[in-house]
C-alpha cells in the first residue's frame, strides 16, 4: 500500500510539474481577446517571415559556392528550414484568415438582413401611399371633411412620400455596402487559397529534400566518389530534361531547355513565372490535339476546312473581325494565309486562333506594339514559339499573373481561357485547376532539378 501511495504522489508531482510549465502559456492563450489574439499572430508570422527572408540570403550565397558534398548538405538543410518555417508561418496566416472570413460573412449576413427589413418597410409605406390616391384628395375636396382635416391628409401623404425616399436611399446605402463586403470577402477567400497552397508546396519540399538529404548524407567524407556518382547522375537527368521535346501548338516542337529559355526571358520582361507560362502553353498544346487545325478558304465568309478529315467548315474565323488582321499578319511574317495553321471553331463561337499562345488576330494586333519592343522585332510571329511565349506572357501579366500567387495565376488562366473569372463559368474554373496542376509538376519534376547545374 506503501508502495502505491509513494507511486501516486510521484505521479501526481510529475504531473503538476509539467502542468506548471504548460498551463501559464495555455492560461495566457484561453484569456486573449480577439484583438489580442490578432496581435499576437501578427507578430508570430511577422518573425517567421524574418527568419524565411534570412534563410533565404543564406541560400543564395550558398549556391554560389563550389560544388561539394558539405554545401550541397548545408543548401538542403536551409532549404527544409525554410520549407518549415513557411508551413509555420502560412499555418498562422490561415487561422488569421479564417478569422477575418468569418467576420466578413457574419457582417454581409447582417446586412442581408438589414436590406430585408428596409425592403419590407418600403413595401408597407408603398402600400400607404397607394391608400391616399389622387382620386381619394379629389373624393376629400368634394365632400363634407373639414379643410383642416384635408390638409392633414396632403401633409400624411408628404410624410409618407419622404418616408419613401429615404427607406430607397438607405436600401441603395446598404447595398453598396454588401457589395464593398462581398468583394473584401473573396479577396480574403484567395489569400486564404494562396496561404493553402504555400502550405502544400512547402510541405512537398521538405518531404523531397529530406529525401536528398538522407541520400547525401549517407555519403561519407571517405567515399566522395559516391558523390560524384550523384552529381554525374543529377547532370544526366538534367541533360534528359532540357532535351525533351516541349510541344507546342501548330508549330514544332522545341526543346524544353530552349522553352525554360524563353519563359525566364518572358518572366524578365513581365514578371510571369516560367512554369506557369509554360503551363498555360501546355494546357493550349493538349487542346489542339483534341479539336485539331484548320486552314482559311474563304476570306468573305470566314470558312475554312479541318486539316485533320479536310472537311469544309463554317466559322473558322470571324471575317469583320479577324480575317483583316490575320492577312496583315501573315503578310508581314511572310506566310500563306490559306496554308496557315490556325485553330478550328468548336461548339460555340469561332476559331482563327493562332500559334502557341492561340490568340485571335484582332487580339495579336492590340499587343503587336509591345512585342515589337519587348523581342526587338519588327514583325513579331504567332508561330514562333519566342514570340509566342512573349505574348502570352503579356497578355497573362495584364490579368495578374504578375503576383506569381496561386489565386491569382488560376485567375489569369480562366480569363486567358474565357474571358472570365474562375467562379464565373465552370469550364474556366477547370481549365485553371488542369493548368496550376501542370505548373506545378513543371516546377517540381522539370525546372527544380535544374537549378545549381
Amino acid at each position: 500500500m506503501a508502495i502505491s501511495i509513494m507511486t501516486r504522489l510521484k505521479y501526481f508531482f510529475i504531473v503538476f510539474f509539467v502542468f506548471s510549465l504548460i498551463a501559464p502559456s495555455v492560461l495566457l492563450h484561453a484569456q486573449e481577446t480577439p484583438e489580442q489574439r490578432r496581435s499576437r499572430l501578427e507578430a508570430e508570422l511577422a518573425q517567421y517571415e524574418r527568419e524565411i527572408a534570412e534563410k533565404e540570403k543564406i541560400l543564395a550565397e550558398q549556391k554560389k559556392q563550389t560544388g561539394s558534398l558539405q554545401r550541397d548538405v548545408s543548401i538542403l538543410t536551409n532549404q527544409i528550414d525554410q520549407a518549415k518555417l513557411k508551413i509555420k508561418a502560412r499555418t498562422i496566416s490561415i487561422t488569421k484568415i479564417n478569422s477575418e472570413i468569418g467576420k466578413k460573412n457574419e457582417k454581409i449576413e447582417t446586412l442581408e438582413e438589414k436590406m430585408t427589413r428596409q425592403k419590407e418597410s418600403l413595401a408597407q409605406l408603398i402600400r400607404k401611399t397607394d391608400e391616399i390616391d389622387d382620386s381619394n384628395v379629389v373624393h376629400l375636396i368634394l365632400s363634407s371633411e373639414e379643410i383642416s382635416e384635408f390638409y392633414g391628409d396632403v401633409d400624411t401623404f408628404a410624410s409618407i412620400k419622404q418616408s419613401v425616399k429615404s427607406s430607397v436611399d438607405q436600401i441603395k446605402s446598404v447595398k453598396t455596402e454588401t457589395l464593398e463586403e462581398k468583394k473584401g470577402l473573396e479577396k480574403k477567400q484567395d489569400e486564404e487559397l494562396d496561404a493553402k497552397a504555400e502550405l502544400e508546396s512547402a510541405k512537398k519540399k521538405v518531404e523531397v529534400s529530406e529525401a536528398e538529404k538522407k541520400k547525401l548524407v549517407s555519403v561519407s567524407k571517405g567515399r566522395e566518389k559516391e558523390y560524384e556518382q550523384i552529381l554525374k547522375e543529377r547532370r544526366a537527368k538534367a541533360a534528359q530534361i532540357r532535351a525533351a521535346l516541349f510541344s507546342v501548338r501548330d508549330s514544332a516542337a522545341i526543346p524544353f531547355g530552349k522553352a525554360l529559355e524563353y519563359a525566364i526571358e518572358a518572366e524578365r520582361r513581365t514578371g510571369v513565372r516560367p512554369a506557369f507560362l509554360l503551363a498555360i502553353l501546355t494546357q493550349e498544346s493538349n487542346l489542339g490535339q483534341n479539336t485539331g487545325s484548320c486552314y482559311l478558304s474563304d476570306p468573305l465568309t470566314g470558312a475554312g476546312t479541318s486539316v485533320r478529315s479536310g472537311a469544309a467548315l463554317l466559322k473558322v474565323m470571324k471575317p469583320d473581325r479577324d480575317v483583316s488582321p490575320f492577312l496583315s499578319i501573315t503578310k508581314a511574317v511572310g506566310r500563306d494565309p490559306y496554308k496557315t495553321l490556325i485553330s478550328c471553331p468548336q461548339s460555340i463561337g469561332w476559331g482563327g486562333a493562332m500559334g502557341p499562345a492561340q490568340f485571335i488576330p484582332s487580339t495579336w494586333m492590340m499587343y503587336n506594339a509591345r512585342l515589337k519592343v519587348s523581342l526587338e522585332t519588327s514583325a513579331p510571329d504567332p508561330w514562333n514559339p519566342e514570340h509566342a511565349f512573349m505574348a502570352s506572357a503579356t497578355y497573362l501579366s495584364d490579368l495578374g499573373a504578375n503576383a506569381k500567387t496561386y489565386s491569382a495565376e488560376r485567375n489569369a488562366a480562366c480569363r486567358y481561357y474565357s474571358g472570365k473569372p474562375c467562379t464565373a463559368l465552370a469550364q474556366a474554373m477547370t481549365y485553371g485547376n488542369s493548368v496550376m496542376g501542370k505548373a506545378a509538376s513543371i516546377q517540381t519534376n522539370q525546372i527544380d532539378p535544374l537549378e545549381g547545374l
